[in-house]
């Protein structure tokens, strides 16, 4: 029976071991050498870590345990011809989750989960941002670790396994470890079991996120993907009630009218990534925003915008559908939930619009097309729409070319009412473009973005559609350059709003706290069409705007903020993180009450 114990704990050990071995590798991967990261906090990550280490390695050892407690039934049991395969697969798995944990995580900011599967159905896609020499190592560091673990593990495996003569005392013995076992992977005899946050121990993001284990990180998120309704639960529905009344008011008469048309033709341009961290106006790099800067001054300027959400996808549907932004998952690759979502698109074709959308990239990535159809446009051309010779950048065709398209298209048209969407790309890692003005290579694929944004404009001036036009500029999410403080703090998601066009009556600035998703009920409202089903949007216009605030979600937490502030909290650790100038429960609760009425709403689909 020694022989027995001795391998079950050793097979835990080894499993804790690599688990803790991992961690400064991935803090060496991300920068910790040269950032404000001491000697001291590698032993303080790995050891906070441990309990979520040990609770994966627990779960990893049921299998081996079942197997060792049958053989104690038998006279000879062969252990390692058992359990070889087994040890091929977790080590494989353990591998692939470590190395795309270390890599994702300069692009996401956020430990490994869910949101990978969002992007699985389109691997092209998902790797255009990398070189195909930055994969190719990658999957070469898998299969060696793969193989050195599985080679470790069978190595310290006997052969074989005794028969024994006390198969009674044994298997009882054995039942014990397994209930210390199971204690290990529940994390402990409280109420609490384990659990992310756990593993959270400083206020600093990114060695809280070097704690946590990346295989318990998916897992975790894994389950926790269905049955909406019940997620985020902090208040009765009485009390969730009280605190969300009032925040999405009933939509009413506007306080100022903007254009001079009710019935423009509406051109919205979604900004790959173009936070206001690259507008120089909002407090940005400088140059990277020459055109922007300059076009402000002769449009509306809404100087108070935040993001929903930090993807694309994500920041579609907020945009174009006015809906809410979700801490984790992606409703447009929810097609039974997204089909039900009131669209501006949709909204425009029932009085007499034509619609069509424009993306230079594979319109196929995060369900986008099924979306798009779903949400009321007519049309739509993608990457598949131009020479191969045209998609030189790795998500499909350069911003120059897909601009120059949609004037080509523009100019052509006579008749209206009409509704165009635009999503550029060329200010999307890799951030290579044909454009050169700015040394660093960031800003600079900003930049050309930028550049090509003024030309169109410009040209459109010349066109007697001008006179007619509303062009509506704003970003899909925030870009965090750089890279410092919190990933999403405030002034990462902090983004222009910019309505330009002859239907524009005068310039005006607009410093009104809103997000990114009032743009449905603000324009519906200008337009006088009526937009009650969007239930997450607020005319920021309209009379009943009279209390201004703005929320958004990342990557399993949410930030509110008002006049009083801003309240970042993080659910994993059931913590605020930012609470400045003062702390308010006040804040905290409406963000909470936002959140729990979200994925009300998001269920009741």
């Amino acid at each position: 029976m020694k022989k027995r114990f001795a391998y079950l704990i050793s097979f835990f050990v080894a499993l804790v071991l690599i688990f803790l071995v991992q961690k400064p590798f991935f803090m060496l991967y991300n920068s910790a050498a040269s950032s404000d990261v001491s000697w001291t906090d590698y032993f303080k990550v790995m050891y906070h870590g441990l309990s979520l280490d040990a609770a994966t390695a627990g779960y990893l050892v049921a299998l081996p345990f079942l197997a060792v407690l049958v053989s104690v039934w038998f006279k000879r049991f062969p252990l390692r011809a058992v359990l070889v395969g087994y040890y091929a697969l977790i080590s494989l798995l353990m591998a692939i989750i470590f190395v795309v944990d270390m890599g994702l995580y300069p692009f996401w900011k956020f430990k490994l989960d869910a949101s990978i599967f969002l992007y699985m159905d389109s691997p092209k896609n998902a790797l255009a941002s990398v070189s195909v020499g930055f994969v190719l190592l990658r999957v070469l560091v898998m299969i060696l670790l793969a193989g050195l673990t599985a080679w470790g593990l069978y190595k310290l495996t006997p052969s074989h396994l005794p028969a024994t003569t006390k198969k009674l005392s044994g298997t009882a013995g054995l039942l014990v470890l397994g209930g210390l076992l199971f204690i290990v992977i529940r994390g402990g005899v409280t109420e609490s079991t384990s659990n992310i946050g756990q593993v959270y121990f400083c206020n600093n993001e990114f060695l809280n996120h070097s704690a946590v284990n990346p295989a318990f990180s998916l897992l975790s998120s894994v389950s926790k993907t269905q049955n909406y309704e019940e997620q985020f639960n902090f208040f009765s529905e009485e009390e969730r009630a009280h605190l969300f009344d009032g925040l999405y008011p009933v939509k009413g008469k506007n306080a100022v009218e903007l254009l001079n048309t009710k019935r423009p033709n509406i051109l919205i341009i979604l900004m790959e990534g173009f936070g206001a961290t690259m507008v120089e106006s909002l407090g940005g790099v400088p140059g990277a925003s020459l055109n922007i800067d300059r076009l402000s001054k002769e449009g509306i300027y809404f100087t108070n915008c935040y993001a929903n959400s930090f993807r694309t996808d994500r920041g579609t549907v907020c945009t174009f559908s006015g809906y809410q932004s979700f801490p984790n998952l992606s409703v447009m690759k929810i097609p039974a939930k997204s089909r039900t979502l009131p669209s501006i698109a949709g909204k425009l074709v029932k009085e007499g619009y034509t619609t069509d959308f424009l993306y230079g990239g594979d319109i196929n990535f995060t369900n986008m097309k099924s979306y798009l159809l779903s949400s009321g446009y007519q049309h739509l051309t993608a990457d598949v729409d131009f020479p191969m010779e045209q998609r030189k950048n790795p998500w499909g065709v350069n911003d120059d070319i897909t601009f120059d398209y949609l004037y080509n298209q523009l100019k052509n048209r006579t008749e209206g009412p009409w509704h165009t969407a635009f999503l550029t790309l060329s200010s999307h890692e890799p951030f290579e473009v044909p454009y050169h003005r700015l040394e660093e290579k960031i800003p600079n694929a900003f930049a050309f973005t930028d550049d090509c944004l003024g030309r169109f404009v410009d040209k459109m001036k010349q066109l007697p559609q001008w006179k007619d036009l509303l062009i509506i500029c704003l970003p899909d999410h925030g870009f965090h350059y750089p890279a410092t403080g919190h990933g999403h703090a405030p002034w990462v998601h902090h983004i222009p709003m910019l309505w330009l066009g002859g239907a524009v009556k005068q310039p005006m600035v607009i410093d009104k706290l809103m997000n990114q998703t009032d743009l449905a009920a603000t324009l519906l409202g200008q337009l006088e069409i009526e937009h009650s089903e969007f239930n997450f949007s607020r005319n920021v216009l309209g009379e009943e705007y009279t209390y201004p605030f703005a929320y958004y979600t990342f990557n399993n937490g949410f930030v509110f903020c008002d006049s009083t502030g801003v309240t970042l909290f993080d659910n994993n650790s059931g913590q605020v993180l930012l609470d400045e100038p003062q702390p308010d429960e006040n804040r905290l609760k409406r963000g909470k009450a936002i959140l729990q009425s979200s994925y009300d709403d998001l269920g009741s689909r």
